[in-house]
């Protein structure tokens, strides 16, 4: 008997394997640079530079960037940066080679410390989340093949010709999340700013800070649409060496495409975007003098479109002329259950230290960091803190600058319809806004929108038949089964399981008992009647 199969590729999310690395080292101040009085800021990216397979295995090889503002012994500020290299190599079990692997990581913690003057102490704890997708192939049959099925069974057992085969076929239909489009790219930002009137000219760049905010990918015929915002923040020396520490902060709006052949409008995104490289630098203006910055940054985009894809199978077949026996196989495959976005705002108010009097804040930043994701019934449950850096003036002019940090928990629940223990979910946290406003008294106010953006997928296994034989008709079997029989359809019955069992037709018995279509409920009395196509 012939089929006509159709090969299905279908994704499928193998799961996650999570571990954390600590870094600690100590830095040597460089005889270029003054002593160490105070720390005042530090901030740190983590860079990615191979992902390998090996085995059950994954290796992972990067490096932590820091940086750290300190306060000289002799008043002002420097800055110090260096690199700690870390390889981990992480156990994932049942990882084949034609697997694909990627790669989350986030910088859970950051603390430097003075040593003493001279020495710096670095410690880390860094996240990495392997996660691991598969491709299967099945081949499912679709359709019967007539022609060719009815030629085969046109010879009998006996050798004489015989008319051809009816077969009665039931097809059902299944959505099947598949990779549309997988790929990394990078993104280029060069933007100009200039120093307002009121501000001198800039000395020296004593720190430099760029962050990505409210970050939107949106997928359009033939190309990616990329809109956020660029954080510029920057320290620096006056050319006059009596003028106090001065900064500049400035956010940078952005938008643009990146031409991307077989991207639709109708795809799903799960783009994650991380800064890859950024640089700031001073230069001269057309009158010679340095009040204009150069900020350059590199966008990596880590690109996932899925699509849904409606797949027909055949689902049963029989004929009142013969007896087939299918095989049948498993199909494992994913489902999206949902794609949202979940918004959770955050207000806190908390009191500076009381040293000397505050002038005013110059500066904040938002790191979110995620303790907990549970799945419970129709929602995905996150909690996490949201740590926020302010930096402020005082009137202390031995120490004009100074840092304070504070952690605000925050919840968010996500709807997330038939979300299950079993579901698998990819989550992507980012800062939409973050203000810190002076309210009097040291005491500072802040509010923020943390926006979840998630993907949830439903592991699903469905029964395909991969093929079929037939065979001659079972006639005492067949003898045996009533001509006419009066049925009372049964829980979990259909028209089609009826038909199957009693040797007839769901139009047949839609036509001899008057149905309106084929939707029986249980308790329905039908009237039957055995069709016996000829053999």
């Amino acid at each position: 008997m012939e089929l006509i199969k159709k090969q299905i590729h279908m994704n499928q999310w193998k799961g996650n394997v999570t571990t954390q690395i600590t870094l600690d080292d100590d830095f040597i101040v460089p005889d270029t640079l003054d002593d160490m009085e105070q720390v005042m800021l530090d901030t740190g990216d983590v860079q990615i530079e191979t992902v390998k397979n090996q085995g059950d295995k994954v290796t992972v090889k990067g490096k932590l960037e820091f940086q750290v503002l300190y306060r000289r012994d002799r008043g002002g500020l420097q800055t110090l940066g260096g690199s700690i290299p870390f390889e981990e190599t992480i156990n994932v079990p049942s990882l084949e080679e034609k697997d694909y692997v990627g790669l989350n990581w986030m910088l859970e913690d950051l603390n430097t410390s003075m040593i003493n003057s001279r020495k710096l102490g670095v410690q880390a704890i860094i996240t990495l989340q392997v996660r691991v997708e598969t491709l299967r192939d099945v081949e499912a049959a679709v359709e019967v093949d007539m022609e060719q099925s009815g030629r085969a069974a046109g010879i009998s057992g006996d050798g004489s010709s015989s008319g051809p085969v009816e077969i009665e076929t039931l097809k059902r239909k299944v959505n099947a999340a598949a990779i549309a489009l997988r790929r990394k790219d990078t993104y280029r930002l060069k933007e100009e700013l200039s120093l307002t009137g009121g501000k001198p000219n800039i000395g020296q760049l004593l720190w430099r800070e760029m962050k990505l905010r409210d970050i939107s990918v949106k997928p359009l015929d033939g190309r990616l649409r990329l809109d956020g915002e660029l954080s510029v923040f920057v320290i620096y020396s006056a050319e006059d060496e009596n003028m106090p520490v001065q900064w500049l902060e400035e956010t940078l709006p952005f938008s643009g495409e990146l031409e991307m052949s077989g991207v639709r409008e109708e795809l799903i995104p799960m783009v994650t975007v991380r800064l890859a490289h950024k640089d700031i630098e001073a230069k001269p203006d057309y009158d010679g003098e340095m009040r204009e910055l150069d900020a350059e940054a590199v966008l990596e985009l880590d690109i996932k479109l899925y699509e849904e894809q409606e797949i027909e199978l055949l689902s049963d077949m029989y004929s009142n002329s013969r007896e087939i026996e299918l095989d049948r196989a498993d199909a494992a495959f994913d489902q999206i259950l949902t794609r949202n976005v979940c918004k959770s705002k955050v207000t806190e108010k908390f009191s500076l230290p009381q040293g000397e009097r505050i002038l005013q804040i110059c500066h904040n930043e938002g790191a979110i960091k995620l303790d907990e994701v549970e799945a419970t019934e129709d929602s995905l449950q996150i909690d996490g803190v949201l740590e926020v850096t302010l930096l402020y003036l005082t009137s202390d002019d031995a120490s004009p600058v100074q840092s304070s940090s504070v952690q605000i928990p925050f919840h968010c629940s996500a709807e997330a319809r038939g979300i299950s223990e079993n579901s698998v979910y990819q989550l992507d946290a980012g800062l939409e806004q973050l203000n810190a406003v002076m309210m009097g008294g040291g005491m500072v106010e802040i509010k923020a929108v943390i926006a979840l953006d998630f993907l949830v997928l439903q592991p699903v296994s469905e029964p395909v038949i991969t093929g079929a034989l037939m065979k001659p008709a079972d006639l005492q079997k067949l003898e045996e089964l009533p001509g006419i029989v009066g049925y009372i359809v049964q829980p979990g019955d259909s028209l089609w399981s009826i038909a199957k069992k009693f040797h007839t037709t769901v139009g047949n018995i839609i036509s001899t008992n008057e149905l309106a279509d084929d939707q029986v409920k249980p308790g329905q009395r039908l009237l039957l009647v055995k069709e016996v196509a000829a053999s």
